[in-house]
């Protein structure tokens, strides 16, 4: 006990040094006065609506009332589906129950005055964003004081995690990262051994990709072979975690041919690297390759920014006469019309792509660790405040999570790529026009793809809201299907964990919900069900399979490995 608390003290005192020799430092790829006028906006907007305000104010104090009757006849009412406030003191004590109820209401409230609030829809956005992550701050599940399991911990070690709590969290302050770098044990899982260790073989590289070749485990294979188009933001290998997770794997014991892009983490060296260059260099090449290897036109398969890519190439091919070149495409929780971006409208504002380009033109891209704290920004809960509670509170390791170690495998994004595609794409909606996006000079229109299109939405999906997905999935022409789940978990769907569900329909109406309100719920996975889709728009003929004699590394190969 002595030594453990000698070691405290040790790692305190250093960490405390590190801090006042200002190791930490900052930058900022945002603008502060887009925020300062995006706030400036939303006061004036309620200034401009008393009635509306007043409204809101009076169903606060009605539900306030209501709030209060209830606690004090010792009502417990129906338990929220929020996982912040699982243990069953959150209920069954009136104490908890009480700071959570009341916590939840005030939330509520708060979100309906911002919804009176007037402003651009990227300072709207703003507004909401700045206020959830107040919010997600002052739960009382983040506060030792308030939170049933912290209480409890505290009195089993009489106050050690506390205090080991802050050690962990000075530590992480003067790594220079940030708070919460802990949220998954760094080497729970080795790459190409017990995660992203699939068979394959590298078969194909230039400056922006390798192209990996999975060795087949069945004699005989489909036609068609499969091409996967990955995200820049993480690598490829969220379809290739633990084999019992593995869509790559589980593709291959179903006499697939699977070819996977895996993205060069680029350096100041691919600063001017485009989307054009990512879409010609990068998606087209890989295409290519396929088909020479294959004598087989490939059914390209893609995820979020992947899919995103894969639409643009297939266009640009089109716009070259080469329409046929892929077999089909299925999209997967990916966005071709940026209409309607939702929180994520907060980002795509003039000042903070000015902001950003100024701070990527000295590094020459952006870092993952940024990325990182963006994405966790907005699942908050998730991504950061449970990690709080668990590693700065409880002073408890997370259990190894396959998927969070995927998640914190970030990758860089050069700076023309993200400069291109921030003002063309998502502030200007330019794929969204006919011929309004151009590559290498053709401009490239997504009504003249030729391939057959799939696109599969994820009904709780964070990033890429599953009606704006299906408004896109409608503007092209494409089949839809819709998953359970979020934006990375739904994707990672195994047949054997049978979870999730997921929504069909043949036609589309154009409202999305009224689309979902007709659809026929399906249990389980939406892999087998899509493995028939490509099947019925592929051949359905076999070939024996196609083993691997000209591999340059084993997979997953120098890229995926790059720090």
């Amino acid at each position: 006990m002595t030594d453990g608390f000698a070691d405290m003290t040790r790692r305190l005192t250093e960490a405390a040094e590190r801090m006042m020799r200002g190791e930490v430092k900052a930058t900022l790829p945002f603008d502060p006065f887009a925020i300062a006028q995006a706030s400036g906006e939303f006061a004036m907007g309620l200034a401009a609506r008393p009635q509306e305000l007043m409204q809101v104010q009076m169903d606060a104090a009605r539900q306030w009332g209501e709030f209060w009757m209830g606690a004090l006849s010792g009502q417990a009412g129906e338990k929220p589906r929020d996982r912040r406030f699982a243990s069953p003191e959150w209920q069954d004590d009136a104490y908890y129950r009480g700071l959570r109820d009341a916590y939840l209401l005030a939330s509520k409230q708060l979100r309906d005055v911002i919804s009176v609030g007037d402003g651009t829809g990227s300072g709207q956005a703003m507004a909401r964003f700045l206020l959830d992550q107040y919010l997600n701050a002052v739960s009382p599940s983040n506060f030792a004081g308030t939170n049933p399991d912290v209480v409890k911990r505290t009195k089993e070690t009489n106050g050690a995690n506390l205090v080991q709590g802050f050690a962990h969290f000075l530590e992480d302050v003067t790594s220079g990262k940030g708070i919460v770098q802990r949220r998954s044990d760094p080497s729970a899982f080795e790459k190409g051994k017990t995660i992203a260790a699939t068979p394959g073989e590298v078969v194909f590289e230039n400056e922006l990709f390798q192209l990996i070749q999975y060795s087949p485990t069945t004699d005989k294979v489909a036609v068609e072979p499969l091409l996967y188009v990955p995200p820049l933001v993480n690598r490829f290998y969220m379809i290739d975690l633990v084999p019992r997770q593995s869509l790559v794997k589980w593709l291959v014991d179903e006499g697939r041919t699977v070819f996977v892009v895996s993205w060069v983490n680029p350096t100041q060296a691919h600063k001017d690297k485009g989307v054009e260059d990512y879409v010609v260099d990068g998606v087209v090449a890989a295409v290519d390759e396929v088909r020479r290897r294959t004598g087989t036109a490939p059914d390209l398969f893609a995820f979020c920014l992947g899919g995103t890519l894969v639409a643009i190439a297939l266009a640009w091919l089109a716009a070259q006469g080469r329409g046929k070149d892929a077999n089909s495409a299925t999209l997967i929780g990916s966005l071709v019309d940026f209409a309607d971006m939702r929180d994520w409208s907060a980002f795509v504002h003039e000042g903070h792509l000015s902001a950003l380009e100024d701070h990527l033109e000295s590094q020459g891209f952006i870092d993952s660790l940024e990325l990182q704290r963006l994405f966790a920004a907005m699942r908050a809960n998730d991504l950061i405040w449970s990690s709080v509670v668990n590693h700065y509170l409880l002073d408890k390791e997370a259990p190894p999570s396959d998927l969070l170690y995927w998640f914190e495998d970030g990758a860089r994004i050069p700076a023309a790529f993200l400069k291109s595609y921030n003002r063309e794409l998502l502030l200007n909606n330019k794929l969204a026009e006919p011929a309004g996006f151009a590559v290498r000079g053709t401009p490239v229109d997504l009504a003249k793809i030729e391939a057959p299109m799939l696109v599969i939405a994820l009904k709780d999906d964070h990033v890429s809201a599953w009606d704006a997905v299906y408004r896109g999935a409608r503007n092209i022409g494409a089949d839809f299907v819709l998953g359970g789940s979020g934006h990375n978990a739904g994707v990672i769907n195994p047949p054997a964990a049978n979870k999730h569900g997921f929504w069909t329909r043949d036609d589309k109406p154009e409202d999305a919900d009224d689309w979902l309100a007709g659809a026929t719920r399906n249990e389980g996975s939406w892999w087998p069900w899509w493995t028939s889709w490509l099947t019925d728009h592929g051949s359905g003929k076999q070939v024996a399979a196609r083993a691997i004699a000209d591999g340059i590394e084993p997979a997953p190969g120098r890229y995926a490995m790059m720090p």
